[in-house]
Parts: structure tokens; sequence; C-alpha cells
């Protein structure tokens, strides 16, 4: 992901303004719920069922458990809201560039990466 534009952190929940894309791989939080609302362009997420594509004014809320994938249109500006426990989960992703270090990084954050 891009460096956030609009950036706000609480004690129980942050939210980032971001463009570009999610991990690439499905993947599930256990104990984090995540939200995001399109401001510009268009999302496309996967599930395991199923695919959802959402556009600028949409809103999307994944509760803690259900796998997950985003993909983004060119010039998609959008709203992520995060707990705690996933900043940090990004922070460390974004710090550790060895791909074989990312399901462990996924599971000292009570997450999975599924593929």
């Amino acid at each position: 992901m891009e460096s956030a534009r609009f950036s706000a952190s609480g004690k129980s929940f942050a939210i980032h303004e971001w463009r570009g894309s999610g991990p690439p791989a499905l993947h599930v939080h256990r104990s984090d719920d995540e939200a995001w609302h399109v401001l510009e362009g268009e999302l496309n997420f996967r599930y395991t069922d199923r695919t959802e594509k959402v556009g600028a004014g949409m809103t999307v809320f994944v509760p803690a458990g259900v796998a997950h994938t985003y993909t983004t249109a060119p010039g998609t500006r959008y709203l992520i809201v995060l707990t705690p426990r996933l900043s940090a989960l990004i922070a460390a992703l974004q710090a550790e560039r060895d791909p074989s270090r990312q399901k462990e990084i996924y599971q000292n954050f009570d997450s999975e990466l599924l593929e």
C-alpha cells in the first residue's frame, strides 16, 4: 500500500486514506474487524466463496474470521479502518520484505495467510 494521505489513530481504531491494492493472497484476521470506504474508483474484493465490486460512496465491512483480499482499479482512493493490531501488522509487513517471513508475521498478529 502507498503512504496514507489522511491518517488518524486512536486507542480503538485507526483510519487512513490509501491508494493501491491490499495483499495479493487471501488472508484472515481471527480477532479484528476491518472496513473500507471508497472515495474514488473501485475496489474488487475476493472472498473464499464470492467476489464483490465496490464503487465510490460504498463501504465494505469484513468481520473478524472472514477470509478476504482486494485489488484496486487505477486511480482508486479509499479510507481503510483498522484496529491497532492490524495497523501493526501492516507496518510489520512493510518493514520485512522477505516473502518467506510473511506467514510468520501474520501469525504474530492473530491473522493467517491462506494462499
